[in-house]
Parts: structure tokens; sequence; C-alpha cells
């Protein structure tokens, strides 16, 4: 039925074929037998034509029928390898879908309708072959053999079964013209939230928005700057990012950061770059709780970690986590050490008196509020006292060594925990590094660096093996980041270099599982960082989510008010679900009724003893443009894109197909296999038991397969994603004993089938 009327009614048999068949024969008989018709040959062929076209136009209507009740029960097959994504500077590419319209509402409304249901639901011969493979699962060769062609997914065969994705079909199938869904690049600043619960595709459409990133330059030929925080570390990602950053030839500009790897991992200080000094002690004590009696002691630790900060600076130091929880502990040796670079630069003859009177100090003139301090610190301490020196960062010094001792201990006691778990084993190493240490190969870096290098990151904050320490670092990178973005709104992103300009440059950041990072540093990153450039992408399950980690609800809703645009693949939470559907509004749909009744006759001579009607008749009704119930069926690899203004978008991801120079070196891909083992991977939807689209090619190694330091020294750059320039050489020979490396760089070169070691 034509679009025009009233009712549109799709899901009905293909009526129109009978018209086609009608002409066709009608077509025959004029060139065959024009006579029969009263024809001259002439004319037959003149009314060929007419009834060819006419059954033409009949034909495509019957298409358009029977290619609507095909993909309400099956849709096609949409695959492509990460080569074939396109890449635009103007539009950001999410898949294919279709404007969702009031036509759309009626025509799902229709398919729920118990006349339509067999157009809709499997059908016979389907339901039938699924419950022969589940008999024949076990049974003996000849018979398994027959459960294997019934399962074969082939177009070839009739009952082949729907791919493993779930939910309801009919939710895209009701418009068969799909078209290219894509966000505008100047929608993005707005920031975009992602929702989905666990295994639906939210990592697949990162991995779809981080390649077109990763390879996008702007007008100038200049790349984007990409950052990805990954929490639970997921294999495939961190392959994606490094292939795309090696095919976009960025290979040099990529950092892998990753608590659970730190032999292989990039080094970062969290605390070491700042724009105040404060900033130190907020990011270190923001990780405490400030909820009831706990607020008291985070603003003592926040104090206090601000005092050694300034200390620290002062003496040209740089803070890290390492040189705070020294001397947290010990504040008496960063007061002595202050004190001598103070006097030495203002007084120095007062050393002379210190000296004197802390000879003259015993066990029993000690004050006892300075007890089991060093006799030193009481004899600065009674100098201070007598001279009138006015010095903001050793007053805080001094206020803080004449608390009692243990006093001190206990006020500072829920820091030393967090420190103790920052600074604890390897994990030391990557946020304390040591920047003058120039045989560790791993390389080191900070926001400011990766910016203006146009780089690329990936965060992987192993928060299955500690929660807690992941939470800290991330909270702390993004409070790292809010600060450059403030930097960067003031100044540009080449402040310093000569010849700058105030010059800003898209940051492309993603934020996996982002709920557990949140923390009160991301609130200004989403609500004033678009100024400097940062366009963040969050992905993660549910509304509740944020709230439970943000312990407020006032603020959970002011985290999801920065974000824009929205894309909502399958919920399990109706909340999340409304986050969507109450934005829409409702539309009105009309539902055809039909109507019969009989009237007895009351007249007994009258010439009929009763009367009858039928009525068809239209009845419009108020709908919500979706419901909540349909964003929780929606199909993995599906969802709905609220995006540019309040357009609704229905939208599904294109498969993944591996493609054929994604092969990685061994040690790299025993790497990513580790990862899988590791970490419970998510979103792998699209993959069977066996999984072929996604097996990897495998690759050479060197020629014999040569054990040992090479083989060691292998899956260390391969691990790291990437070398560093001339210094691999030097790194590995430093760590093997091997002078100058040589024999290592031409190994790696024959390796990776670069030829030469670079």
């Amino acid at each position: 039925m034509a679009q025009s009327q009233a009712v549109e009614v799709l899901l009905r048999p293909a009526v129109e074929l009978y018209t086609v068949a009608v002409s066709l024969a009608a077509a025959f008989l004029c060139l065959a037998a024009p006579w029969a018709l009263a024809l001259s040959p002439r004319l037959g062929v003149c009314g060929a034509l007419a009834f060819l076209v006419f059954g033409a136009l009949r034909l495509r209507d019957a298409w358009i029928v029977l290619r609507y009740r095909r993909h309400i029960r099956r849709l096609p097959r949409y695959a492509m390898t990460s080569r074939e994504v396109p890449v635009s500077r103007q539009r950001l590419f999410v898949g294919k879908g279709f404007l969702w319209e009031q036509k759309h509402t009626h025509r799902l409304m229709q398919t729920w309708r118990p006349e339509f249901r067999r157009y809709v639901e499997p059908a016979c011969l389907y339901r039938l072959a699924r419950r022969i493979e589940e008999r024949l699962e076990f049974a003996p060769f000849p018979l398994s053999r027959l459960a294997g062609v019934l399962a074969w997914d082939s177009p070839l065969n009739p009952v082949r079964p729907l791919p493993p994705v779930g939910g309801l079909p009919r939710l895209h199938g009701i418009e068969p013209r799909e078209v290219d869904v894509s966000l505008p690049l100047s929608e993005r600043v707005g920031h975009t939230l992602v929702l989905g619960t666990t295994r639906v595709g939210k990592t697949r459409l990162a991995e779809l928005f981080i390649t077109q990133d990763i390879r996008r330059r702007n007008a100038d030929g200049e790349h984007e700057v990409v950052i990805v925080f990954d929490p639970k570390g997921d294999a495939d990602l961190l392959k994606r990012m490094y292939v795309e950053a090696k095919r976009a030839g960025r290979e040099g500009e990529f950092y892998v950061f990753h608590l659970g790897w730190p032999d292989i991992s990039a080094r970062y200080n969290a605390v070491g770059r700042f724009g105040r000094i404060s900033e130190v002690a907020s990011r270190i004590a923001g990780q405490l709780s400030g909820e009831g009696n706990s607020a008291a002691f985070r603003e003592f630790a926040l104090r206090f970690v601000n005092i050694i900060a300034r200390a620290l600076v002062e003496l040209g130091q740089r803070p890290d986590y390492l040189l705070i929880q020294r001397h947290v502990i010990n504040i008496d040796a960063l007061f002595i050490e202050y004190a001598q670079h103070f006097f030495a630069r203002t007084e120095p003859k007062a050393w002379e008196v210190v000296v004197q009177l802390e000879s003259r100090l015993n066990d029993k003139n000690i004050p006892r509020h300075m007890t089991g301090r060093e006799k030193r610190v009481v004899a600065l301490e009674q100098y201070l006292s007598q001279v009138r020196i006015y010095d903001p960062v050793l007053d805080g010094l001094r206020s803080a060594v004449r608390y009692d001792r243990t006093y001190f201990d206990k006020i500072v006691a829920s820091l030393l925990p967090l420190l103790e778990k920052l600074t604890t084993g390897k994990i030391a190493q990557l946020l304390a590094p040591n920047y003058s240490d120039l045989k560790d190969p791993r390389p080191i870096f900070d926001w400011m660096q990766v910016l203006r290098k146009r780089g690329i990151v990936y965060v992987g904050l192993d928060a299955l093996s500690d929660a807690e320490v992941a939470a800290a670092v991330g909270n702390s990178m993004f409070a790292d980041l809010v600060s450059v973005a403030g930097h960067l709104y003031k100044f540009g992103i080449d402040d310093g270099l000569p010849g700058a300009a105030p010059a800003r440059a898209p940051i492309d950041l993603h934020a996996d599982e982002f709920a557990e990072l949140m923390g009160d540093e991301f609130i200004p990153l989403v609500n004033k960082g678009g100024g400097a450039g940062v366009q963040v992408t969050a992905y993660t399950q549910t509304l509740s989510d944020i709230e439970a980690k943000i312990g407020n609800r006032a603020k959970a809703g002011q985290v999801v008010g920065n974000f824009n645009n929205l894309f909502m693949l399958r919920v399990r939470e109706t909340a999340t679900a409304e986050l969507l559907t109450k934005q829409l509004p409702k539309v009105e749909v009309y539902a055809a009724t039909l109507m019969s009744g009989a009237t007895d006759s009351s007249d007994p001579r009258g010439a009929s003893a009763f009367t009858s009607n039928t009525q068809d008749r239209l009845t419009p009704a108020s709908v919500p443009l979706i419901e909540p119930a349909h964003v929780v069926a929606l199909p993995k690899g599906q969802c709905f894109a609220l995006i540019e203004g309040g357009k609704l978008w229905k939208v599904r991801m294109p498969l993944p197909v591996a493609d054929p120079d994604e092969a990685m070196p061994k040690d790299l891909r025993e790497m990513a296999e580790g990862m899988r083992r590791r970490y419970v991977e998510g979103d792998e939807w699209w993959e069977g038991p066996a999984g072929p689209d996604r097996e990897e090619a495998p690759a050479e190694g060197w020629e014999g397969g040569k054990p040992g330091k090479a083989a060691e020294a292998l899956e260390i750059v391969a691990s790291r994603e990437v070398g560093h320039g001339e210094d691999l050489g030097e790194g590995l020979g430093a760590r093997f004993g091997e002078a100058d490396g040589e024999g290592f760089g031409e190994g790696f070169g024959e390796g990776f089938g670069e030829g030469d070691a670079a």
C-alpha cells in the first residue's frame, strides 16, 4: 500500500505479484498472438510494452513488500575491515542506519499485532531445524553431520541460524533503506556518552571511533591527539590502536602505559607537572574519602601534602609519590633540608646558632610536644621562635613538626595506605620515574609533551587486579589533563615555543568504563574542557554506575548533562533507557479496527429479519516515539543515537573483518593472548565459538626462531608496541651487556620486516 495513504501495511502477502503475472501473460499474448486481442502486429508491440511497464511498476511494489518481510526476520550481513572504515575531516562515521520517524513507530507497533505474527516470528521449518540440532548434538556420525548441514551459515541454506546477536531484528528491519550514519565533528566538542550493558558492542564502537581519530588529518596535514583509558585491559583494543598507528605512520608517537605490565610500560609522573603547586595536594588527597568524619582527615592530608610539595619545589626537586611518601613518614628530614637551603640563602651564620642550641639539648629540656623529634629539629624550632623570619614554606614545615609525633601520625593515617599502594613494587617505577637513569629504555611522558607531538596514548589501569590504585591513577591523570586543558585554553598548545601562535589541537579522549575512573576531577573536564579542544567520549553500563561512584545524584546529573551526544546500546536498567526515551516526543499513529454488528428487526411483517453492517475504523493514538522496552531488546551491535540536537537515528555497526596485513609479531601476539587470559574480555559479540573472522595469520619470526636473549628482547620491544628510535639498540645493549646493540638492532629489522634496525 502506498505510504501516502493513512495506514501503511507492509506485513501482508505480496499480492502485486498476481498483477505482475497477468501483465507478463498479456505482454506475451500481445507479441505472440495480437490477432487474439484484435490488434495489428505493430499495436501488439505497443501493447506489450505498456503491459511490461505496468508489470515493472507492480514488481517494484512487490519487491518493497518482500524486502520488508525479509528484513523483519533477518538483516543482511554488514561487515568491513578497518582499512575500509571511511575517514573524513568533517564527520565521524558510526555505521548504517536510518532517521527514526513516526512511520517507524507505526510499523513497529504493527509487528506486535497477532494477524502479522507469521511474518515476524521464525517459520515452523526454522524452529524444527533448531530442535533437530539440539537433539542431534551428541548423535553418531551420520546424524551429527545432518546437524552440521542444518547449522550451515550460507544463503543457500533455507533454515540457516540467525546471527548470535539476540534482541529483536525487527527494530532495525522496519526500514530496509539504510544510509551511512555519521556525526559532524563540530558536535564532538559537546562530548559523547555511550551506554550499554556488557558484551553488546561498546568496545567495538570505541574501536571504530578510535580508528578514525588515529588516521584523521586536518586541513594542515596534522594528526589529532588520541588518549584512551582502558581500566579492564582489552587486548583487541590495544592491538587495533597499534595497527592503526603503524598504518598512519605514527608508531613513533605511540605510548603504552599499563599498570599490569610495568616492565614494558612507559612511565608517567601523575603529580610532576602542574600549573599551581596546590594541584599536587589536590590530586593525591582528592582520592581520599570526604564523607562524614573522613572529611577532616582529608583536609589535614591535603594541607600537609601541600606543605611538602611547596618545599620540594623550592628545593628544585620534582614532586612524585615516592618523595611525598618519604616526607609524610619523616617530615623532620625535609624540615632540616629546607632550613639549610633557606639559611644558606638568607642568613649564613644562623646555622652556627642552631648547632649551639642543639648541643645544649637533652631529654630533660626538650618540650613535651617535641618528644621523639630529632634534636636538630628542636633546635631549629627554638631558633625560629627567637628570631623574626617570615617564609611561608618554612612556616608551614615548622607548623607540621610542632604537632605531637603520635598525633601527626594519626591525622595522616588515611593518606599512608594510598601512598603505599602507589609506591609498592614495580608500579613505583612507573609513577615515580627516575629521570636521571639513562639506562632505563622505558620512555617518560607527560600530557603537554603528548599534545605537542600529536601523540597516541593507551592507558591500561589493571582495575581487575587493584581497583583502588587504578582509580587513584586514573583520577590523577584526569586532574592533570584538566590542568593542561586550562593552560591550553589560555595560551594554546605551543606556548613557550619560538614563534608560537595560540593554536589548539583536537584532543580525542576515550574513557572506557569511565564510571570506575569518575571523581570530582572529571566534572570540570567535561564541563569546561571543550574550550581547550578536549572531546570526551565516555563508555559505561548504566547511570547508576556514575551515581554510585560519585555518591551524589545531583553531581551524577551534572556529569550526564554535559554530554550532548548519546549512543544507547542495549541496557538492562529501565532508568538508563529512560535517559533516551524521556527526551523524545510523542507521535500520533493510526490503528485500523474492524467493526461488525447485526440488529434484529422488530417488525414481524417486514421483508428482513435483521440488518448488519461492517466498518473499517481508523483510530488515532498518541504514543512515545520509542519505549524503554525497545532499548532493552536491541540486538548486539545496534544502538539508538541521539545526535545533532535531538535527531534520533537507529544505527547498526559493521562487523569486524581481519585485514590481511594485521599479522603481528609472535611475541606481541603472545602478550595479547596473555591479556585475554588475564582479563575478562567484553564486547566480542560478533565472533562465534571458533571466531574465524578474528584469527590472525601466523607471523614469521627470525630465521630458525632463535631463542634466549633474542626472544626475550623481541618480547620487550614488541610488547612496548613501538621502538624508540636510536635508543633502541643502546637500551637493549645495556640490558643484556651488549655495548652497541647492533646485533639486536639488525635482528629486529629482519623480525619486523622493516629491513634496517632503526
